[in-house]
This record gives C-alpha cells, sequence and structure tokens, in this order.
C-alpha cells in the first residue's frame, strides 16, 4: 500500500459502466479500494456506486468522460487534483471494436477509436505516474487482448494493432518503473462474456459460439489484480487463450496468415456484412 495519508488506496477504472469494467470494481471495491469511475453514462456508474457502497463500504467518485475526446484525459486528471486524489491503481479498460475493412468507415471513425484505444491509456498513465512515484507505489493495469499477441485478421483492422500496442507499452513501462515500486501489466484475455459484442454488431455470431471458450469478468479482474500485484507484465487469461498464445509462437507465419485469413472471410459473411445492410437501411 502507499503511504500517501488516503485512508483507503485508490483505483481508477475507465470504462466502468459495464463488463471488464464493472468487475474490476467490485473486485477492487471487495478488496478495501475506494474507487474513482469513469464512463459516459452517468446513471450505470451511479447505480454500481449505490451497490459498491452497499455491499463493501467503498467511496466512489464519479466522473463522466467520453474518451474518445481529446481532452478528456487532461480533464479527468485535473478533477483529480482539484479533489485531492492520488490514484494508486489506474484501470485502463474503455474500449469497443469497429466492424468491417479499414475503408469500410469514414476516418473520424477510426481517429475516435484510437483515441480511445491508444492515445487515451498513454495519457492516463503519464499523467497519474507522477504521484505514484511520488509516493513510491502504484499499479497500471492495460485491458489488452490475446488478439494483440496473435497474427491480426482482415477486419476489425485496428483492434488488434490496437491491443498489440498496449502490449509493447506495458511491458516497456513496466520495465521503467518497476525499480521504484510501480508495477504496470497487459491483460490479455479472450472471448469475454460482456456487452462489447453488441456495441460492435458482433453478438448474433458470438451467440453461437460454444460456452466453453467464454470466460467471465469477474474471473478477467481477479486474474489481473493478481498478476500486477506479482510483477507479471503480461497475464493472459484461461488456459484455451494460453495455448493459442503458446501454438502462435511454435507455427511458422505462412501457416498462422492462412489461417487468419480464413477466419476473416468467416467474419465478414457473417458478421460485417450483416452489419453494414443494417446500418444502411
Amino acid at each position: 500500500m502507499s503511504n500517501h495519508p488516503q485512508r483507503r488506496p485508490l483505483a481508477l477504472v475507465t470504462g466502468a459502466s459495464a463488463g471488464i469494467g464493472a468487475a474490476f470494481a467490485r473486485e477492487l471495491a471487495s478488496r478495501g479500494y475506494d474507487l474513482v469511475l469513469t464512463a459516459r453514462r452517468r446513471e450505470r456508474l451511479e447505480a454500481l456506486a449505490a451497490e459498491l457502497e452497499s455491499a463493501h463500504g467503498s467511496h466512489s467518485t464519479i466522473l463522466v468522460a467520453d474518451l474518445n475526446q481529446a481532452g478528456a484525459p487532461a480533464q479527468i486528471a485535473a478533477e483529480l487534483d482539484e479533489r485531492g486524489l492520488g490514484i494508486d491503481l489506474l484501470v485502463n479498460n474503455a474500449g469497443y471494436g469497429i466492424p468491417g475493412h479499414l475503408r469500410d468507415q469514414d476516418w473520424p471513425v477510426h481517429r475516435d477509436f484510437l483515441q480511445i484505444m491508444v492515445s487515451a491509456p498513454v495519457e492516463l498513465a503519464w499523467r497519474l505516474l507522477p504521484g505514484m512515484l511520488e509516493r513510491g507505489h502504484g499499479r497500471i493495469i492495460n485491458i489488452a487482448s490475446v488478439a494483440g499477441l496473435i497474427p491480426g485478421t482482415a477486419g476489425h483492422t485496428l483492434y488488434a494493432a490496437s491491443k498489440s500496442f498496449l502490449v509493447k507499452f506495458s511491458q516497456s513501462l513496466a520495465l521503467e518503473y518497476r525499480g521504484r515500486g510501480v508495477n504496470t501489466c497487459a491483460v490479455c484475455a479472450g472471448f469475454t462474456l460482456s456487452e462489447f459484442h453488441d456495441v460492435n454488431g458482433a453478438r448474433p455470431l458470438m451467440n453461437r459460439m460454444p460456452k466453453w471458450i467464454w470466460l467471465q469478468a469477474d474471473r478477467v479482474a481477479r486474474d489481473a489484480l493478481g498478476a500486477v500485484e506479482r510483477g507479471r507484465i503480461v497475464q493472459i487469461s484461461g488456459l484455451l487463450y494460453k495455448t493459442i498464445y503458446l501454438m502462435t509462437k511454435y507455427l511458422p507465419d505462412w501457416l498462422l496468415l492462412r489461417m487468419s485469413a480464413r477466419r476473416s472471410r468467416h467474419f465478414r459473411v457473417q458478421v460485417a456484412q450483416p452489419l453494414a445492410e443494417r446500418q444502411a437501411d
């Protein structure tokens, strides 16, 4: 724990209104943390805050923010400073996916995506690191994905790329600051039950996938918190996804890319084309 005067450790969770973000908030509250919850939907954050206070006596500060706005990370940091809140643990969780090929979307759609998935996590870490270093203790968890560890696919063009960036960013950050009390961990989960697939239009396909491939969000959160405390830099949740990752280390690139191309064609037919047709209606 940090030596700052706050009564309880404090964690900031982005994208906290549902899914993995809400699971992190619940797990952290059960471990004695107070929370700063940020997302776009105030009513969901307020409901979660009430739940955490009732169940664990955890106090939550709600900061409504849309991280696709370039000024949002600075605004969050300024509000934290104004309230005298020092963050001990940052969970960069906010994110989503864009189905289809690169030219299927206008550039502002991709620009906003990169702001949320790449720029915002880096800027929040940059702004909160000084306080962690001053106190000699901090934790940063970046929610990446197994998609960032294996070959990319056609469709969802920027998703795997953004997650790969978070993995490399986390590795560098961990090596730079672990000697000063700040641990960083990239969490690489696979398919996890959440609203993610409703947002990107992939729910019909996801519902046809076998149940055994799915991870529970609360398990991902528990695994991640244990990993960052142990100083693990990359955490892969679930035996299935650890196996998939190991396979990519030993199979030749040409075979992996061929498998990826087949999976991409299947996704295009099952998800991206029907979604485009619905949007055109």
